[in-house]
């Protein structure tokens, strides 16, 4: 649990935490895998959301998953990208969560193991990423102002007594 001097700070930044959808790359489900290795080449990404058609998060595609298709034991080879799409290669086991329906805590757990993850709302509908680099911005700036906002004393340990 946040103390709540800490919450309180974090939560000042709270909205900062989602990067939105409509400045996301992602791919969706059906498109061939060439596109994927496009966009996430050109984006210098290393993994991303794939939507559907009606904007669901239904996976999470990264370039190590693309080059692995691509890998035989003596070539590489680039038909996979042209024959596979990227519904054929995504991550389908991966965490989202309903930032409205989501203590910090949560958050912060969820980011300790991913990078980002996706934001959804009540329809499943993507709404865009929470990151682990905007946490980390917001703990910044909790560290930079506690002080200017609280007044911070060192509780005293009960003395011992022989």
């Amino acid at each position: 649990m946040f103390s709540p001097s800490i919450q309180s700070l974090i939560e000042e930044k709270a909205g900062s935490f989602i990067i939105p959808a409509s400045r996301i790359a992602f791919v969706e489900d059906e498109n061939p895998l060439y596109h994927a290795f496009l966009i996430l080449t050109k984006m210098k990404y290393s993994k991303i959301p794939v939507l559907d058609k009606n904007q669901k998060v239904v996976g999470l595609i990264s370039l190590a998953m693309i080059t692995d298709k691509m890998l035989t034991p003596d070539n590489i080879v680039i038909e996979p990208l042209s024959d596979l799409k990227v519904k054929d290669v995504m991550q389908t086991d991966f965490e989202t969560i309903n930032f409205a329906h989501t203590n910090l805590e949560t958050q912060l757990h969820l980011l300790v193991d991913n990078p980002f993850v996706p934001v959804v709302n009540d329809n499943n509908i993507f709404q865009g990423l929470l990151t682990r680099r905007e946490w980390i911005k917001a703990f910044n700036y909790v560290t930079h102002s506690i002080d200017d906002k609280y007044d911070i004393t060192k509780k005293s340990k009960p003395s011992e007594t022989n």
